[in-house]
């Protein structure tokens, strides 16, 4: 109950903020910069993802068959062909021979020597998407690592 005793002033009942402190809108903001980096880093360019994936796979399979090289002691020898690939050196069906995508293409030297030595020289092919000429992917190894995505040269 406010009062009016002398010394005092009378009491003046406090008026409620009508907007957002600068506080709340920095937060808010924050937020929402936080979703959207999100949102974009969630959403990639799926153009490039098939050749992406057979690139993968192509590493992946150049690995299994110079294990298999390795183990058995005969060279095998990678050959890309019109419709895929072919090992050469192994049984028929023993991996697979074909791109998962149908517009995946060779688009350098389409030979490489995979054993039976456990340490090769560097090899390297690259791959590119008839759908997008201008996405090369190349797959390499220096001849002691594995094979694996690595920068195209230019």
């Amino acid at each position: 109950m406010p009062t009016s005793a002398p010394g005092r002033e009378r009491a003046v009942p406090r008026r409620h903020a009508a907007g957002f402190t600068l506080l709340e809108l920095l937060v808010v903001i924050s937020i929402i910069a936080i979703a959207s980096a999100g949102v974009s880093f969630a959403l990639r360019d799926a153009a490039g993802a098939p050749l992406e994936r057979d690139a993968q796979r192509l590493a992946a399979l150049l690995e299994s068959a110079r294990a298999r090289s390795r183990l058995t002691g005969q060279p095998v020898r990678w050959v890309a062909t019109e419709q895929g690939f072919r090992f050469e050196g192994l049984p028929a069906g023993t991996l697979p021979e074909q791109w998962l995508s149908a517009d995946t293409r060779v688009a350098s030297r389409g030979v490489l020597v995979l054993g039976p030595e456990p340490v090769i020289g560097p090899q390297a092919v690259d791959l590119a998407s008839a759908d997008q000429p201008g996405q090369n992917i190349r797959v390499a190894t220096d001849g002691l690592r594995p094979f694996a995505i690595a920068a195209p040269q230019p």
